[in-house]
Parts: structure tokens; sequence; C-alpha cells
């Protein structure tokens, strides 16, 4: 089958004027080009079968695009979503009228804010606005707050709880959201608990709640700051714990474990205690159970150089930073007695994972004192 001579004439006119980003919409057989001066359409006139004349359009663009008559490049297919195309090859990959192209040039690491305008023109879908804010150059630029706000609006049609905690995630970032945002997700999160998980890993000491510091705070802010300033990074992160913020910080993990929906939701909640602890663990990662975690913490209280100026101050226990210790070695290895035999979710999940987390939490209420 071959385009209509008028057809063809049209598109190699719309490629004449060098456009910015090409899409087609099948639906209406139309074939839309973005330029600096707005938006042109070409009403295509089909010879035959809708997909097969398509399938003719896009050979034409790719052969004029990127001197491949064939389409869509197969080897570019298996690069789309693993982020592998070069930088300047990515303009290339919005005038081919190829959803997977877009999709390869937002996951695309050198992509940039005008080429996220581009690509958001030519496919709106909400994995491309995840993938487009995790660019430090897109959350700066013009199109972060655009893509913030359209993932809020979207947020209630994402049914996959781990979709829901990254999306919040990436919206919280920097100053995409406005304070009155902020809350109507934080008071979303009442009614979906994953939204949690997000605002843990995207603002762990900037939680949208007043809660009081820690008695032990009041008592011992200074001295606990004045031992920062000396090195001991054991000392800060028991500071960030006691501290409004940090209390705050558990009692929002308290939430996310009175109902967490599925496996995931636990495993990402693991992993963003751990690391807003890491400073006690400065070795790393640990995949461990939770009692090789509460035996190693035993043995560190006594080797670790950072613990005695603590142990000094009137009211800091041994309870206290073996906590700290305990948190900053959550991982997959906590809950894998667990989930290592299991697809459960949802209640029967919770009732598994009982004798994992009671001990754990209780172990985090250490340091709570709303206890």
């Amino acid at each position: 089958m071959e385009l209509s001579p008028q057809d063809t004439l049209r598109l190699n006119v719309l490629l004449a004027n060098k456009p910015q980003a090409i899409r087609i919409n099948e639906s209406s057989m139309t074939v839309y080009g973005l330029s600096a001066d707005g938006e042109a359409q070409i009403q295509l006139n089909p010879t035959g079968r809708d997909d097969q004349y398509v399938k003719r359009v896009k050979e034409l663009l790719s052969g004029h695009v990127l001197g491949s008559p064939g389409g869509y490049p197969v080897y570019l297919q298996r690069w789309t979503r693993m982020g592998q195309m070069r930088d300047d090859s990515l303009e290339q990959l919005l005038l081919l009228g190829e959803p997977e192209a877009v999709v390869a040039a937002v996951t695309a690491q050198g992509l940039t804010d005008e080429l996220a305008r581009r690509a958001w023109w030519a496919m709106e879908d909400a994995n491309n606005a995840r993938h487009m804010l995790a660019k430090e150059a897109v959350v700066k630029g013009e199109m972060g707050s655009l893509l913030a706000s359209y993932l809020v609006e979207h947020l209630p049609f994402e049914t996959e709880p781990e979709q829901q905690i990254e999306t919040v995630r990436l919206v919280l970032q920097r100053d995409l959201l406005d304070d009155e945002e902020i809350e109507g997700l934080w008071r979303k999160a009442q009614r979906k608990p994953a939204y949690y998980v997000g605002f843990l890993a995207a603002r762990p000491d900037g939680l949208p709640r007043d809660t009081h510091a820690h008695p032990l705070y009041a008592t011992h802010a200074t001295e606990l700051k004045g031992l920062v300033g000396q090195g001991n990074a054991l000392a800060g992160l028991l500071e960030r714990a006691l501290s409004g913020a940090g209390q705050a910080f558990i009692e929002t993990v308290l939430r996310v474990f009175e109902k967490p929906s599925n496996q995931e939701v636990v495993n990402l909640a693991l992993d963003v205690i751990a690391a807003y602890h890491a400073a006690a663990r400065p070795e790393g990662r640990v995949d461990a159970t939770w009692e090789q975690l509460r035996d190693e913490a035993s043995q560190w209280l006594d080797t670790a150089a950072d613990v005695e100026p603590l142990i000094r101050l009137d009211g800091i226990t041994r309870e206290h930073l073996a906590t700290l210790r305990m948190m900053s070695g959550l991982s997959y290895g906590v809950v894998r007695p667990v989930f290592g035999d299991s697809t459960a979710i949802g209640s029967l999940m919770r009732r598994k994972l009982q004798p994992v987390l009671q001990p754990l939490l209780a172990q985090l209420t250490c340091l709570f004192a709303q206890k």
C-alpha cells in the first residue's frame, strides 16, 4: 500500500518546516505537528486499511528523521524503557509519531525541560510524567509544576500502591506544589495510607504535622548539637529523631503500618525508615532478619565510638541508641521469613506479619514520646 500523493506531499511539507514534535491520532487518522508558531494538522486520506496506512506514515517519518525506512527501529524498542538513548537523538525520537519513541525520550537521562515540553505535547501519560519528574532539569524547569499538578489530579485513578507512593514522592519535590495542595494530599492519606510512604520518602523532616518534640529534646538539644560539631553523627541522628519533625516521622511510620495494603508498601516503608536512620550505619545497608539486627545492635553498643558520649546524657539509654541502629538495618531481610514463600496481601498479609511488625514497632516507639 502506498500513501496517497496528497498525504505524501503534506507530510513532506510538515517535515520541511522542522517541527518540534509529531503525534498521530489513529482513531481520527490525523497527524499533528508542533512548531514554535503553534500546531499544524494533516487529515489523512487512507488508500486501504487504517492500521496499514498509519504504518506507512510512520515509515515515511522514520525514513526522513532517522534514515530508517523500516519504521521505528527494533533496537530502539529494546532500549526504550532502559533509558539508554543517546542525548543527541532525543529530538529525533519526538518526530516519529511513535508512542514508544516518546517513552524512550522521557526515560533518557539527558531529557531537558524543553524536550519534556515537547514530549508532553506528544503524549500525555502518567508514567511519562513520573519519568520526567525523575529528572532534575525538569523539576527545576517550567514543566515541573505542570507535571506535578497533572499527577495530583490523576492520583485518585492510580490503583497500584507502589505507583501511588512514587507519585506522591515525586510531586513533593522542591516547590512543585503549594501548601494547600500538600495539605490536601496529606488529608487524602488518611484514606490511602500508602501516600504516607511517599511523604516519608520525599520530606522526612518536613511533614505537614504539628508534633511536639520528645521531652529529652528540650533537655539535651544543645549538648547533642555540640557533639555533632565534634563529628558525632549518631548524636545528630538522635537529635533528629527526638525533634518535633522526628516525632512526626515516627508517628507517620506507625500510621503506615496500621494497615499496609500489600507487600510492596511494606518493603518501601522499610527502605524509607532505613534511609532516615542511615547515620547509625555508616558502613551501609545490610540484609538481615530482625533477630540478627537485634543481636548485632547489642554488640555494636559496646564498640561504637559515638555511643559513649551519648550514654552519659541523663535519660538517654542504650535502648534509644540500639533502636537507631536497628532501624538503620531494616530491609527485605526482615520480612523475608514471611514474604519469601507468600503472595498474601491485605488482612491475610498483615496477620502473617504480626510476629515481625509487633517487635519492630515496639522498638521504634522507644523513641516516641506519645506512646
